[in-house]
């Protein structure tokens, strides 16, 4: 069993630092030299994974110690670096913040303790010089379990100012690995919940990915960067890759397991939130999973049993999600005929009946809108009752991330019962519908896949 895959985690003292240019920008210059990278993202994000997979040619993982438990963290990652010479974890925010009120937890410093990973910290040194070697002492030793094996200077002014960090350095025994010049031609454009996704500007994403890789390749040392990657030794004893098969005793029966029934999964501009391991968990529990586009296809694929409608921009595409009446028809009928579905955060709102005042597929008694207001954060959510996800009392752990508001009518019963920290019940389970804010990483609570895959058989 391989458990010493060269591994490297990219983290930064704050959020605007650089973290996912110096990251996918790693990978893309580590995948030019003739590697297979493995590309990770440490939290809930969706966004940065499409860029990684641009990057690398692999898809985008992510390793949250909150939403899956800090015990799945090592196994995703080896799941996830099979047969790769490489991996690169990108952290998020500052390398020591993690959920609120949690210590460490699910912070990229918990993350690179738990895969024993070698960190590599960006700082951005646009307003600073000898300064930064003491901000750089501060994070090597703050926490002595952390190894940080380098830092790389982001966004340096000129050959003087970079004489001067480099100067300042010298004596703080973390080598500087990599000098970033600023680069306008690296940024990629943000909007309301982050970076804009690969899927919506794919031709422009290529661009700046290949202006990534170049900077990186130019301003930083790959090969010490894949030596430091390569001393990271063994993961941790017992760390096996995580397997989304389903065990031999859980399995269906020999009848059930002849008909995989069909589960449409929404895909396009509109819906890029989904975890790579619930289509695999999907799959491994016997189901057919194609994707579709909402945008696009006026309807479901031929002989859906079960829909899955993940995370993503409804908002933006309000007028062209609304204009596709037959889709909108279709889904609203799948719905009614108990069919499972299962939808998050983005696709809570395509189910309601209007989303800013356009008219969605009215599966729900609700009405959505856009707001100022930035919800977002960690949740302990229990299932209030019985659900195609869930049976009543089943614990999981979800996060939320949205500037919407949904105002329900009468008629269905809460999904989620939710600490935030006041209590409160979220989400929508009528017939065979699961609809919440929550977005939730199925790996944590297989059964959910499994049971929803039965609940298309006998649907």
């Amino acid at each position: 069993m391989v458990t010493s895959v060269p591994r490297l985690v990219i983290a930064a003292p704050s959020s605007g630092s650089g973290k996912t240019t110096v990251a996918t920008g790693l990978m893309a210059a580590l995948a030019g030299r003739g590697l297979t990278v493995s590309p990770h993202k440490v939290g809930p994000d969706y966004i940065d994974p499409g860029y990684h997979a641009l990057a690398s040619g692999r898809v985008g993982r992510n390793l949250d110690a909150y939403l899956c438990g800090p015990e799945l963290v090592a196994p995703l990652f080896l799941h996830g670096a099979r047969g790769c010479d490489i991996a690169v974890v990108e952290g998020v925010m500052g390398l020591y913040d993690g959920a609120a009120g949690e210590g460490e937890l699910a912070s990229t410093a918990h993350v690179a303790k738990l895969l024993r990973a070698p960190v590599v910290l960006v700082v951005d040194a646009s307003s600073q010089s000898r300064s930064v070697a003491a901000l750089v002492h501060g994070f090597a030793s703050w926490d002595p379990e952390v190894r940080i094996g380098g830092v790389i200077l982001n966004k340096v002014g000129s050959d003087r100012h970079e004489e001067l960090l480099r100067e300042a350095l010298d004596s703080s025994g973390v080598p500087v690995l990599g000098v970033l010049r600023r680069a306008a031609q690296v940024d990629t454009p943000s909007r309301h919940l982050g970076l804009v996704p690969v899927a919506e500007r794919r031709s422009a994403a290529v661009d700046s990915v290949g202006a990534m890789a170049a900077q990186v390749a130019q301003g930083c040392d790959l090969a010490a960067l894949e030596a430091l990657a390569r001393a990271a030794g063994a993961l941790p004893g017992g760390s096996a890759p995580w397997t989304p098969v389903v065990p031999a005793h859980d399995h269906p029966t020999r009848s059930a397991e002849k008909r995989a029934p069909r589960v449409a999964m929404a895909g396009g501009e509109a819906f890029t939130f989904s975890y790579a391991e619930h289509t695999e968990l999907l799959t491994a529990a016997g189901a057919e999973v194609v994707t579709f586009d909402p945008l696009r296809d006026e309807q479901l694929p031929d002989g859906t049993a079960g829909l899955v409608i993940g995370g993503g921009f409804p908002e933006v595409y309000a007028a062209e999600l609304s204009a596709n009446e037959p889709l909108r028809k279709a889904i609203a009928e799948l719905a009614l005929s108990g069919a499972p579905v299962a939808a998050e955060c983005a696709g809570l709102l395509y189910l309601c009946r209007e989303l800013d005042g356009r008219p969605m597929c009215g599966v729900l008694d609700a009405t959505a809108r856009m707001t100022e207001r930035l919800t977002l954060g960690y949740r302990d959510a229990v299932a209030v009752g019985d659900s195609v996800l869930a049976v009543a009392g089943t614990r999981m752990r979800g996060h939320e991330f949205h500037r919407t508001v949904v105002e329900p009518g009468a008629g269905a019963a809460p999904a989620w019962g939710v600490r935030t920290p006041v209590r409160r019940v979220e989400g929508f389970v009528q017939q065979g519908v699961h609809a919440s804010y929550l977005h939730t990483h199925w790996a944590s609570e297989p059964g959910v896949a499994r049971r929803f895959v039965e609940r298309c058989r006998t649907s």
